[in-house]
C-alpha cells in the first residue's frame, strides 16, 4: 500500500514563507507526476504546482514567482517552498502522486493534507 504524508503546514504572517514536504511510502516501483493542490473553505480543490519525473513544473498563475515545488527522486519526496504568503494562500494543502505500486497498476495517490494558515 501506498500512502503519501505531508507536513511544514502552520500559522504564518503575511509576507512570511513555509516550507511543505510530501514523502511517499510504500513498495513503489516509480513515480511520475507529482504535486500540491490546496482546498480553502468554501472552494474547490484546485491545482498549486506539479512537478514530472523529469523536473518540468508547472504554476498556477496565482503563486508564479512566489512557490516553488521541487522533488529528490531518491527520496520519493516532493517540496512546495511558499515565500510572500498571503490571507488568501490559507488553506489545506494535498500532495497528490501518479504511483507505479510493484504488482500493481499506476495509482493517482491523495495525502491526507496539511493546514496553512496566513494571518494578515
Amino acid at each position: 500500500q501506498v500512502q503519501l504524508v505531508e507536513s511544514g503546514g502552520g500559522l504564518v504572517q503575511a509576507g512570511g514563507s513555509l516550507r511543505l514536504s510530501c514523502a511517499a511510502s510504500g513498495s513503489i516501483f516509480k513515480i511520475n507526476t507529482m504535486g500540491w493542490y490546496r482546498q480553502a473553505p468554501g472552494k474547490q480543490r484546485e491545482l498549486v504546482a506539479r512537478i514530472t519525473s523529469d523536473g518540468t513544473t508547472n504554476y498556477a498563475d496565482s503563486v508564479k514567482g512566489r512557490f516553488t515545488i521541487s522533488r529528490d527522486n531518491a527520496k520519493n519526496t516532493v517540496y512546495l517552498q511558499m515565500n510572500s504568503l498571503r490571507p488568501e494562500d490559507t488553506a489545506d494543502y494535498y500532495c497528490n502522486a501518479d504511483v507505479h505500486p510493484y504488482g500493481s497498476g499506476w495509482r493517482d495517490v491523495w495525502g491526507r493534507g496539511t493546514q496553512v494558515t496566513v494571518s494578515s
